[in-house]
């Protein structure tokens, strides 16, 4: 699970007369793309976003229900939200099931399902109606996704081919998530995406980029561009063009990733299938355009257990890693896998083992195979014992920490740039001198860490800078090292507040 909103505390009404609404957000990055969407048309009109549950009118929890755990989760939120407000809207994955929810929770206010801007605020108006005059007096940007001044029809059309772009974020101003596509086409055994989501939904690359565009203009660094599977964007749109700047653009997902080079921030690609296009998109990984990383959810290496999981390119994964790095040899790969699925056997687990080995991946999460209600694999035969299934883990992890560790001492020496998340100050230091920061192989939130010694440049680093830093020593997963030199970032995109230098 991604980090959630700071939850609302006890219900209470602001005497102003202005509606206040608090807002849960559980699950992954698409789903934080779809809460910051909801939050813009929230603010868009004329509500505000409460902190705590004291003073919130309401409160929307944006749900998963991807995995059992998950499911938990999000149904003790709920709970926690009606205790204090007894006013809850829920939304997301789960509530594509909504008969779970109301199971538990049967004085839920309205429940509606993933990817839902206009049944959220639907229910929200009819909660919490707004007086005619409430903050007419503060003008909102132009609605998410649309040019000002948009018309009503103009905005049901983009429904079909876009998703209105955010203008809240709720992650810091550097990196923000870019999400080009909704849903997937893929069947995999365990999986119920399509089932919550529907089938795959590309947006035309001209909103994609002038999203980007504007992301950067605002002082964002690292774009993370996200959907189910990334390497399909564009397929049911048939590649169509569309305009951004005065230019037609294919929705490919090579010609994204060349615009989106063009405009000088960190371009990261998140849940990349090993498609043959894809080597192409290491092409550009090894010209600079876009930064060496790819997040590829490879599952398993076992081709049997492969074919059960119903997952593409069963068998080839390690070779199509080799022709990557041959193409890019800077390339950092991180990847998840599952242990554990039915009808896995010891000697299913040990070519996932020596794949690992072989593979030497550089950043690897993996789980202990769950049923997910609906998913076909649950009806699978010879399901593994739970036992076997978390002593299977430990050894992953353990093969999977060592290489790792090698593969981050080789790093030991080097000069790096590192973005720069937060400050990491001790009692007494100067404030600014320790610095925690992200290499280019490390996205937020799932990868290691940069722990810097700021040196000459304490008080003179802020968060968001890019540094370059000398790695002094590692460790399982992170790095550590100290600033060498603090570079002007001076991306292609005019920054909004700045003026050009004469």
């Amino acid at each position: 699970m991604t980090g959630t909103v700071e939850r609302p505390g006890a219900a209470g009404m602001d005497r102003s007369g202005v509606k206040k609404v608090g807002f849960i957000s559980l699950g992954c990055p698409k789903a934080l793309v779809d809460s910051e969407r909801i939050l813009t048309q929230l603010r868009f009109e004329g509500y505000e976003v409460a902190a705590s549950y004291e003073g919130a009118d309401a409160v929307i929890v944006n749900t998963c229900g991807f995995i059992t755990p998950a499911v938990e989760e999000s149904l003790s939120a709920i709970g926690e939200a009606l205790d204090h407000t007894g006013k809850v809207i829920v939304t997301g994955c789960l509530g594509e099931r909504p008969e779970k929810i109301m199971e538990r929770h049967p004085k839920v206010a309205a429940i509606t399902g993933s990817e839902a801007v206009d049944d959220v605020m639907g229910h929200v108006r009819e909660l919490l109606p707004l007086s005619g005059d409430a903050f007419t007096g503060l003008l909102p940007v132009a609605a998410p996704g649309t040019r000002a001044g948009a018309t009503q029809p103009e905005r049901e059309a983009t429904r079909h081919g876009d998703v209105f772009a955010p203008s809240v974020k709720l992650t810091p101003r550097h990196y923000a998530y870019v999400k080009i596509a909704e849903g997937c086409n893929h069947t995999c055994a365990f999986c119920i995406i399509p089932k919550l989501r529907g089938l795959q939904v590309s947006r035309d690359a001209g909103a994609v980029l002038y999203e980007a565009y504007r992301l950067i203009a605002g002082g964002t660094k690292e774009l993370m561009i996200i959907s189910q599977d990334t390497s399909a964007y564009g397929v049911d749109l048939r590649y169509r063009e569309s305009e951004f700047q005065g230019e037609q653009v294919r929705a490919h997902l090579n010609d994204l990733a060349v615009k989106l080079g063009e405009m000088g921030a960190w371009v990261r690609m998140h849940y990349v299938y090993p498609y043959p296009h894809v080597e192409k998109t290491v092409q550009l990984m090894a010209e600079g355009k876009i930064l060496p990383y790819l997040d590829v959810p490879l599952q398993h290496a076992s081709p049997r257990i492969l074919k059960l999981m119903r997952r593409p390119g069963a068998g080839k994964q390690l070779d199509t890693i080799r022709r990557w790095r041959e193409i890019c040899p800077e390339l950092v790969i991180r990847s998840t896998f599952i242990v554990g699925f039915p009808g896995e056997t010891e000697a299913d687990f040990q070519e996932l083992l020596q794949f690992l080995e072989d593979a030497r991946l550089d950043r690897v999460g993996a789980f202990a195979y769950s049923d997910v209600e609906e998913a076909d694999a649950n009806a699978l035969p010879d399901a593994v014992p739970e036992e076997v299934k978390q002593e299977r883990l430990a050894r992953f992890m353990e093969v999977a920490q060592r290489i790792s560790t090698e593969k981050l001492a080789e790093k030991v020496g080097r000069v790096m740039d590192v973005i720069v998340d937060e400050f990491n100050d001790d009692e007494g230091d100067l404030p600014g001198t320790r610095l925690i920061g992200r290499t280019k192989g490390d996205a937020p939130g799932i990868d290691g860490q940069v722990y810097l010694y700021a040196a000459d440049f304490a008080g003179q680093v802020k968060i968001g800078d890019i540094v370059r830093a000398r790695i002094e020593d590692s460790d399982e997963y992170d790095l550590y090292g100290e600033v060498v030199e603090r570079p002007e970032w001076r991306p292609n995109v005019p920054q909004l507040g700045h003026f050009p230098r004469h």
